[in-house]
């Protein structure tokens, strides 16, 4: 079951006051593994297809492209790589964000977290409704990883409510060939994320 969800009504500020629009609320999934089959991507794709209506889900797909992080290039956005501006671009046009990362060696991949130290300055994740998931093969769901990545977000001021992170034990077998979460405890817990992210931008 999905939910509900009418458009957000949206204020704007502009050079003659305030005005409002209704449109959908933009959420942005983050996969942290490259990996072409990764579980984690997979499930960002499945939170996808439950997305209550009112809600458009965009995945970002550039994380392989991004520079290893060096102070000495955090430019402005004028000069800084075009890869890190796009990745900048992404995460200021989406009103809410989900990660979902594997666990490598006990910590999270290196490229999610070249990823995040990109913006450090920037603040794009500042007060931004953020949802944080762990998918692993083995019974702990990645849980260290969860707990390493929540406080690099926290650092960086990123609202995570309380019911917007999962840690998910033994995923490929949670999974079936067409990408669909068979555990239907699993599919709960999802759509418990997804509502308490979407009621932090309300």
């Amino acid at each position: 079951m999905t939910l509900a969800l009418p458009s957000i009504l949206v204020i704007l500020k502009g050079k003659d006051g305030e005005r409002m629009e209704q449109r959908s609320l933009v959420v942005l999934g983050i996969s942290g593994s490259l990996r072409k089959e990764s579980t984690n991507s997979r499930l960002l794709a499945f939170l996808a297809g439950i997305m209550p209506t009112g809600v458009e889900f965009r995945l970002y797909e550039g994380m392989a492209s991004l520079p290893h992080f060096n102070p000495d290039l955090d430019c402005d956005d004028m000069e800084v790589d075009e890869a890190v501006y796009e990745w900048r671009e992404q995460l200021r046009s989406a009103d809410a964000i989900i990660l979902c990362t594997p666990e490598y060696a006990r910590g999270v991949p290196g490229s999610l977290k070249n990823a995040l130290d990109w913006v450090v300055s920037s603040a794009e994740f500042m007060n931004k409704p953020t949802a944080v998931i762990s998918a692993s093969p083995h019974e702990d769901g990645g849980k260290t990883a969860l707990a390493s990545l929540i406080v690099t977000l926290k650092m960086m001021s990123a609202l995570i409510p309380g019911e917007a992170t999962l840690a998910v034990p033994i995923a490929t077998k949670k999974l079936a060939r067409d990408g669909s979460v068979v555990d239907m405890n699993t599919v709960s817990s999802l759509n418990s994320l997804i509502r308490a992210l979407v009621q932090a931008v309300n």
